[in-house]
């Protein structure tokens, strides 16, 4: 089986196609993901270009140089390429004693790469408390918009103040969290990139 070429179903076209949206996605060169899956550039280069069907074993290979399982990179896992997640359907969480509120408006399923959130914030309310979700794994970026008030991002113990319509961008693997220092409500957006190198 470990030698079998990947069923017809799935179009080589298609999967040299992601595999090279995600090595770009993580600007990653063809000679990188070689060193990091232990499959040749030239064998990489082939896939993406949808020239060769790759076996089991070297979709397994490239799916980990690429820290995805194989039926992530093969999308066995998603049921289409539409994904809705209706309102009511939300993961919902936060710290109501901080005043800060959260729902994840993108769906959960594996494989997904950024992760869209909105945030709320009561007057004097805050992210980032001890019993909150730890910080983002490593090479992470997120990008926060303001869609109400005015809220303060504390990153890295540098404060950034930001006002309605302000968009910020940072690596979410420092220590940070955001603060609303005025006395009405605050919301922002917030996307999250996984795992994606700093530029």
């Amino acid at each position: 089986m470990a030698t079998t070429e990947i069923s017809s179903a799935v179009d080589p076209r298609a999967v040299g196609a992601r595999v090279k949206a995600l090595r770009e996605a993580e600007g990653l060169s063809l000679r990188d993901l070689a060193e990091r899956s232990g499959v040749s550039a030239p064998m990489l280069s082939q896939v993406e270009r949808g020239e060769t069907s790759p076996t089991l074993t070297v979709a397994a290979r490239i799916a980990a140089g690429l820290q995805l399982r194989l039926s992530q990179l093969l999308r066995l896992d998603e049921q289409g390429a539409v994904t809705v997640v209706r309102a009511g359907e939300r993961r919902r969480g936060g710290n109501t004693r901080r005043g800060h509120r959260f729902e994840v408006l993108t769906s959960s399923q594996p494989g997904q790469r950024a992760e869209l959130s909105r945030h709320t914030l009561g007057p004097g309310g805050s992210t980032g408390a001890p019993d909150d979700p730890p910080i983002h794994e490593p090479g992470s970026r997120e990008t926060a918009l303001v869609q109400e008030g005015r809220i303060v991002l504390v990153c890295d113990g540098r404060r950034h103040e930001l006002s309605e319509g302000d968009t910020v961008t940072f690596d979410a693997d420092l220590p940070h969290h955001f603060e609303n220092p005025t006395a009405s409500d605050a919301a922002f957006l917030a996307v999250v990139s996984a795992g994606l190198r700093r530029s």
